[in-house]
C-alpha cells in the first residue's frame, strides 16, 4: 500500500509542476505583450506630436495653389549635356499684373525690348527674369531663321537642345480659329487676324510644351491649324533689328536643315526689369556697354570736334 500511496504523491506533484510552469509561461507572454503594447503606444504619441508639430493636423492642408502657380520640374542635366544648371527661380507665385520689360542686346543693330505678359504667362516672365539674372543668355546665339518666319535663340549651345536644368508648363497657347468656341462661325478662318502678329514672342519647349530657355520672335505674321506656342510677350521696340537678322543668308545646321544663319548672331546680353503697368515700361538697361547708340555722322563729335566748338586737343 505504502508504494501506491507514494506513486500517486508523485503524479500529483508532476503534475502541480506541469500546471506551475504553464502559469509561469502565460505569466511571461503576458508580461511581453503588455511592454509591446507599451512600446507601440509610446510610438504613436511620438508620432502624433512630430505630426502636430509639423501642422499635419491643421483645419486648412497645404495644396496645389496653396504652393504657388508655377512647377519648375527638374531636367537631368547627366542625360542632355546641352543643358546648364543655374538653378531653379527663386519664386512659384510671381505678379500676375502688368508687364516686365526685357531687352535683347544682339550685334545685329539696336537692342530689342519686349514686354513679358505677366497676366498670361507669369511664369515664363519669372523664368527669363532668373535665367537674365544669371547671365545665362550671354553670348549665346540666335541659332536658327524658321520656316515659320521666326528668329529662334536662347540656347547656349546652339544645338537646339540646350536650355537650363528645369521646366515649365506652357501657359498661353492660342485657339485656332475653327476651334474656337467664341469665333463667329460665318467669318472665314483664313480672315481672322494671325495668331502670332509680327512681333510676338513665344518660348519653345523641347520637347514642345516643356519650356526652358529657348524663345521665337517672329518677324512675319503666323498662323497654323495646331498653334502649339505660348505667348510670353511682345516686341515694343528693335523690329529693325529683328529684320535684319532675318535676311542673313541661311545654310545647313547639323540636321541637314536650312536655318541657320550664315554668320553668327550673338546674342551679348538680355535684361529683366521690374513689373510695371502695361504701357509704361522701360526698357531694362543693358549691361553691355558697346550697347550704346552710334554717334550721328552729322555732329561735330563725330568729326572729332569738341562739342563746346573749339577745336579738339590732341
Amino acid at each position: 500500500m505504502a508504494s501506491s500511496r507514494d506513486r500517486q504523491r508523485k503524479l500529483a506533484r508532476a503534475k502541480l509542476d506541469r500546471q506551475m510552469a504553464r502559469r509561469a509561461a502565460a505569466a511571461r507572454r503576458k508580461r511581453r505583450i503588455r511592454a509591446g503594447v507599451g512600446a507601440g503606444v509610446a510610438l504613436l504619441v511620438v508620432a502624433g506630436a512630430s505630426a502636430w508639430a509639423l501642422g499635419a493636423f491643421d483645419r486648412e492642408p497645404q495644396t496645389p495653389e496653396a504652393a504657388g502657380i508655377c512647377t519648375w520640374t527638374p531636367q537631368d542635366a547627366a542625360a542632355n549635356s546641352n543643358l546648364t544648371d543655374v538653378g531653379l527661380p527663386e519664386t512659384t507665385d510671381p505678379p500676375t499684373t502688368g508687364v516686365r520689360p526685357m531687352t535683347i542686346t544682339t550685334d545685329q543693330g539696336e537692342p530689342i525690348t519686349v514686354e513679358l505678359d505677366l497676366a498670361n504667362a507669369p511664369c515664363a516672365a519669372a523664368s527669363f527674369a532668373h535665367l537674365a539674372s544669371r547671365n545665362f543668355f550671354d553670348d549665346s546665339t540666335c541659332h536658327e531663321i524658321t520656316d515659320e518666319g521666326a528668329i529662334l535663340c536662347g540656347d547656349p549651345s546652339g544645338t537646339g537642345q540646350g536650355g537650363p536644368t528645369y521646366s515649365y508648363y506652357s501657359e498661353n497657347v492660342p485657339t485656332a480659329p475653327q476651334l474656337d468656341p467664341s469665333a463667329d462661325p460665318t467669318v472665314d478662318p483664313a480672315d481672322q487676324p494671325p495668331l502670332y502678329p509680327a512681333g510676338t514672342v513665344v518660348a519653345v519647349g523641347v520637347p514642345q510644351g516643356s519650356n526652358g530657355s529657348q524663345f521665337k520672335i517672329f518677324f512675319e505674321d503666323f498662323t497654323t491649324e495646331f498653334p502649339e506656342y505660348p505667348i510670353i510677350g511682345r516686341v515694343t521696340s528693335g523690329m529693325e533689328t529683328v529684320a535684319a537678322i532675318a535676311a542673313i543668308p541661311r545654310v545647313e545646321n547639323e540636321a541637314g536643315a536650312q536655318v541657320k544663319p550664315e554668320t553668327d548672331v550673338v546674342v551679348q546680353s538680355v535684361t529683366v526689369g521690374e513689373p510695371v503697368e502695361s504701357g509704361q515700361a522701360e526698357p531694362a538697361p543693358s549691361t553691355d556697354p558697346s550697347a550704346s547708340a552710334p554717334a550721328d555722322p552729322a555732329s561735330p563729335a563725330a568729326d572729332g570736334e569738341a562739342t563746346d566748338g573749339t577745336a579738339g586737343q590732341s
